[in-house]
């Protein structure tokens, strides 16, 4: 068996070389590592908004609650469902909302426009979620132009800051009166106002886009589901908020993942080659070292398997860098448009140990394809000529 520091001496001696070939990989593994954290702060970010025992209803047939209405009456119906928790006067504990967007320009760039959702809410629309917490100014008062708006929006579009207004409607300002975070639940790039000021506003009279109700525990989730569905007359469909925020996910976290393996692809094609240009230079400035090690009786397998393991160690340390430096990015948020509601919303990057492992792993399977052709040709070299050059 060559000790592994004759491997580790030679990536030290051909220093730019090696450097060329590892930032490669890096690079590789800090874009897979990078994009694959994206999708799942998208992921976690919108799954955060949904709770296992609230049920959500839309209607039946549309796919997210900008296209979605559900007459006022129906609302009392829904409330009135089989498994729905009351609260302590016994009034059924649920919420009829309104979402719009608004096109709304930006703080950085003014000449650039940006969709954000506005979500109209009841009376008691704050204390249905127990995540939503004021964090500055007040509650918006019922009736009034008046909206709180979540952290990640503050101060990143125009007007959406403590104390500032916004045109919510053409010639209809509304004031920014608070700020909540929701712990890290989309919410949080929302605007909140009061619903009767959103159907005033935008002539939706009458109806509610989505009714969300708690439930007595999630296993009573099945029977209120039943109870929804099968009226043909109501024309809802009912399903749990989590599936609901799942579903919402799905485009934009299969969009990262699709555009970041695509840069991933040919961005480990580049470095593959270059592992093996790296490798192939190796073994031809080390003809005579390989004779000498074939001469003393190391076979051609001892031999292939010690640049193998060269070339692997190069791509692993590479990649080690790549997937440490894709951990800033749980600092970094990221604002993109969710293509189910069509509204901005920022999300973070969420590092996990799968995630890194799965960037080492490649990192050194890149090292294994490129550096096996060297390998090869270098086990193949006799020691008669390697010794005559």
């Amino acid at each position: 068996m060559i000790p592994i520091s004759y491997n580790v001496r030679s990536l030290a001696v051909r220093k730019t070389t090696t450097f060329a070939t590892g930032f490669g990989i890096a690079l590789v593994v800090f874009v897979l590592a990078a994009s694959q954290m994206l999708a799942l702060g998208v992921q976690k970010t919108l799954g955060k908004a949904g709770d296992p025992s609230h049920a959500f209803v839309m209607r039946k047939g549309a796919d997210a609650e900008l296209s979605s209405a559900i007459e006022t009456p129906k609302v009392g119906l829904i409330l009135a469902g089989p498994g729905v928790k009351k609260d302590a006067s016994g009034k059924a504990e649920g919420v009829g909302e309104i979402v719009v967007v608004l096109a709304l320009n930006r703080a950085d760039a003014p000449d650039q426009i940006s969709n954000v959702q506005l979500r109209g809410i009841p009376d008691d629309g704050l204390g249905f979620r127990d995540n939503l917490h004021i964090i500055a100014g007040r509650p918006a008062k019922p009736g009034a132009d008046e909206v709180i708006i979540g952290k990640r929006l503050r101060g990143v579009f125009k007007g959406l800051d403590l104390g500032q207004k916004f045109e919510i409607k053409k010639n209809r300002q509304a004031e920014v009166v608070g700020v909540f975070e929701a712990g890290g639940a989309s919410y949080e790039s929302e605007v909140l106002a009061d619903v009767e000021t959103v159907r005033t506003s935008f002539g939706r009279e009458g109806i509610v886009s989505s009714v969300t109700v708690k439930l007595e525990g999630p296993e009573k989730f099945d029977a209120f589901k039943a109870a929804m569905n099968s009226d043909k007359q109501l024309g809802l469909n009912a399903m749990r908020e989590t599936e609901y925020y799942e579903k919402q996910s799905e485009g934009t976290a299969k969009l990262i993942t699709f555009l970041g393996g695509a840069i991933v692809f040919f961005f480990s094609i580049g470095a593959i080659i270059g592992a093996t240009i790296t490798m192939y230079a190796a073994v031809s400035h080390r003809r005579k070292e390989v004779g000498t090690l074939r001469a003393l009786g190391f076979s051609r397998l001892t031999i292939l398997s010690s640049f193998l393991l060269e070339s692997t160690i190069l791509a692993f340390l590479g990649g080690a860098v790549g997937a440490l430096c894709s951990l800033a990015m749980g600092l970094v948020h990221f604002s993109m448009m969710n293509m189910a509601s069509w509204s901005e919303i920022t999300f973070s990057f969420d590092p996990s140990p799968q995630i890194i492992a799965r960037g080492l792993v490649i990192g050194a399977l890149m090292g294994v394809v490129g550096g096996f052709l060297p390998a090869f040709r270098a086990s193949r070299i006799s020691p008669v000529e390697a010794m005559r050059d």
